[in-house]
C-alpha cells in the first residue's frame, strides 16, 4: 500500500510538458502580430491625427508679431510756424490678429489629403505584413512534411524489425545466412540515422518559425495538418485596396487645385506702439490701432494650374497601369497554381494505386524472405520500393495543401 501511496504522490507532484497544438490560421495571425513591423502602424495613426490636428488649427485666430526701425532721407514738413519737426527715425511694433473667413476651401482639403495620406501609409503596410503569410506557409508545410516522413520512417523500420526477426529464426535453423541478417541490421541503421536527420531539419523548421510567431516551440510541439479548401477565383488583396486609396488622394490634390486661385477673405486687428502714430503731425511714441476686412486674390496659380492638372493626370494613369499589372499577375499565378492543384490530384490517385501493388508484393516478400526464397537485398529493395511509394503520395498530398493555401494567399481570400 505504502508503495502505491508513493507512486501517487510522484504523479501529482511531477509537472506535465505542455503540448503545444498549432494551425495554419494560428500561426498566420502571430507571426503578423508579432512582427517588428505592426508597431508602425500606431505610429502612423498618431502622425496621421496630428497632421489633420495642425490642418484644422487654420481655422483659428493667428497671431503675428513684427517690429521695425527705419532711418528715411525725408520726412513730411508741416509749413506753419510753431508745427512739430517730425523725426527721421522712425520705431512700429506691431501684433497682429487674423481670422480665416473664406479661404475656397483650402483648409479643409488640406485635411481630407493628411487623411488620405494616412490611408496610404496603413494599407502599404498591410501589404507588406500580408507578405509574411507566404513565408509561415512554406514553414508551416515544410514542418508537416517532415512529420509525414517521420511516420512512413517509422513505418519503414517496423517492416525492417520484422524482416530482422524472421530472418533470425531462419539463421537459428540454417536456412538464411548470417549475411543476410547483417544487411538487414545495416539497413535498420540507415533508417534511423535518416530519423536523426529528420528531426534535426524539423527542429530547425521549428526555430524559424518559433521567431516568426514570437512562441517558443519544442519537439513536443505539433502542427494540425489543414482540411483541403477551395481555391477561388476572386481577388481580394490589400494591394487592390491600397490602389483605390492612392486614387483617392490625386482627386483630393486636384480638387485642391480648383481654390488655389479662389480669392482669400479674412478679418484682422492690429495694435502697435511706435513713432509715429496714426497722428502723423504728433512725433510723439504712443499706441495706436486698426481693424478691418483683408480681401487677396492670388492669380499665379493660374499659370501652372493647367500643367499641374496633366501631372496628377498622369499619375492616376500610372496608378490604374500599376493595378492592372497587379491583377494580371495575380492571376496568372493563380492559373499556374490550378494547373498545379490538378497535377497533384492525378498524381495522387496514381500514388494510391502505386502503394497497393507495391504493399501486395511486400506481403508476398515478407513470406519468401521467411521461407529463404529470396535474399535480405531483395526484401529491402520491396521494403524501399513500398516506402518510396508512400513518401510519393505524402509529399504530394502536401504538396497539393501548400499550393491550395498558397492560392488563398495570393487571391487575398
Amino acid at each position: 500500500m505504502m508503495k502505491y501511496l508513493v507512486w501517487a504522490m510522484l504523479l501529482c507532484t511531477t509537472p506535465v510538458m505542455a503540448q503545444t497544438t498549432l494551425t495554419l490560421e494560428d500561426c498566420y495571425q502571430l507571426a503578423q502580430k508579432n512582427y517588428p513591423l505592426i508597431k508602425q502602424r500606431e505610429l502612423i495613426s498618431r502622425t496621421g491625427n496630428y497632421t489633420v490636428a495642425n490642418a484644422a488649427k487654420g481655422y483659428l485666430p493667428q497671431l503675428t508679431f513684427s517690429g521695425q526701425a527705419t532711418y528715411q532721407s525725408q520726412v513730411v514738413e508741416i509749413p506753419f510756424p510753431g508745427a512739430p519737426q517730425l523725426s527721421k527715425d522712425q520705431y512700429k511694433v506691431q501684433a497682429e490678429v487674423t481670422q480665416t473667413i473664406f479661404d475656397g476651401g483650402n483648409i479643409h482639403y488640406q485635411k481630407e489629403l493628411s487623411r488620405a495620406n494616412t490611408a496610404i501609409q496603413q494599407q502599404q503596410l498591410e501589404v507588406n505584413l500580408y507578405t509574411v503569410k507566404d513565408r509561415v506557409s512554406q514553414l508551416f508545410f515544410g514542418i508537416l512534411l517532415i512529420d509525414e516522413q517521420l511516420r512512413q520512417n517509422e513505418l519503414r523500420m517496423e517492416d525492417i524489425r520484422s524482416g530482422i526477426h524472421k530472418t533470425e529464426g531462419a539463421v537459428n535453423n540454417g536456412t538464411a545466412l548470417r549475411s543476410n541478417l547483417d544487411e538487414l541490421k545495416a539497413e535498420l541503421l540507415n533508417t534511423e540515422q535518416l530519423r536523426v536527420q529528420l528531426k534535426a531539419s524539423r527542429q530547425a523548421y521549428l526555430q524559424v518559425l518559433a521567431l516568426f510567431i514570437n512562441q517558443p516551440l519544442d519537439d513536443q510541439a505539433r502542427l494540425t495538418r489543414p482540411a483541403p479548401t477551395t481555391m477561388p477565383a476572386e481577388i481580394r488583396r490589400p494591394e487592390l485596396l491600397l490602389y483605390d486609396y492612392q486614387q483617392r488622394s490625386y482627386d483630393v490634390q486636384e480638387k485642391q487645385l480648383k481654390v488655389s486661385y479662389l480669392p482669400k477673405v479674412s478679418a484682422f486687428v492690429q495694435g502697435s506702439y511706435g513713432r509715429p502714430t496714426l497722428n502723423f503731425v504728433s512725433n510723439d511714441f504712443g499706441f495706436y490701432g486698426l481693424g478691418g476686412i483683408r480681401f487677396s486674390w492670388g492669380l499665379g496659380s493660374l499659370y501652372t494650374n493647367k500643367n499641374s492638372r496633366q501631372i496628377l493626370h498622369i499619375s492616376k494613369q500610372e496608378a490604374e497601369v500599376r493595378k492592372e499589372t497587379f491583377l494580371f499577375d495575380t492571376r496568372l499565378s493563380m492559373t499556374r497554381q490550378q494547373i498545379e492543384a490538378a497535377q497533384y490530384n492525378d498524381l495522387i490517385r496514381q500514388d494510391e494505386e502505386i502503394i497497393a501493388l507495391r504493399t501486395s508484393v511486400k506481403k508476398a516478400a515478407v513470406a519468401q524472405l521467411e521461407n529463404g526464397v529470396i535474399t535480405s537485398h531483395d526484401y529491402i529493395s520491396h521494403v524501399n520500393a513500398e516506402s518510396q511509394a508512400k513518401q510519393n503520395l505524402i509529399l504530394h498530398e502536401i504538396q497539393l495543401l501548400q499550393v491550395q493555401y498558397n492560392n488563398r494567399n495570393t487571391s487575398g481570400n
